[in-house]
């Protein structure tokens, strides 16, 4: 590496080789955070350069409350509470590269499934399913997910 930057150097494409390499200045100018409120230990999403990370997301009511048992109420209200994470920080759902879903009950998977395969855009994201303990607030469902802007 060293070898290849002297190179650049003696012949002064150092800008062309970061170029040549796909980095910009512009990829490392946008980090913000996405919904974070003010007492929260979290935001809702975290943009760094071109890439979104989205804090799980579960299914909660308009009131913010996990009113319904159901996992596929459940799992359609996570995908679209992670939308508008997505949305609103200027990605689309077609950015996501890599979800995890976390599920308190693996004999829910199927149902979450047929939901999942029909809310989450083709070609789907690269996926893990976790089995966890429990969710906060009763929740069933959790997703969190990686978006990168193409």
């Amino acid at each position: 590496m060293k070898n290849l930057y002297s190179l650049m150097r003696k012949h002064g494409l150092i800008l062309a080789g970061i170029a040549a390499l796909g980095v910009s200045g512009s990829a490392f100018a946008q980090n913000k955070a996405i919904d974070f409120k003010q007492g929260n230990p979290f935001s809702d999403g975290f943009v760094a350069g071109n890439t979104l990370y989205v804090a799980g997301q579960q299914g909660p009511d308009a009131k913010g409350d996990v009113t319904s048992t159901d996992i596929t109420v459940q799992t359609h209200n996570a995908i679209e509470a992670v939308r508008k994470v997505v949305e609103k920080a200027g990605f689309k759902m077609s950015d996501l590269v890599s979800v995890t879903v976390y599920v308190t009950d693996l004999n829910d998977v199927k149902k979450m499934n047929e939901v999942y395969i029909k809310d989450m855009p083709d070609p789907k994201p690269a996926r893990a399913t976790v089995k966890v303990a429990g969710l906060i607030g009763g929740a069933k469902i959790e997703i969190s997910a990686i978006a990168v802007k193409h």
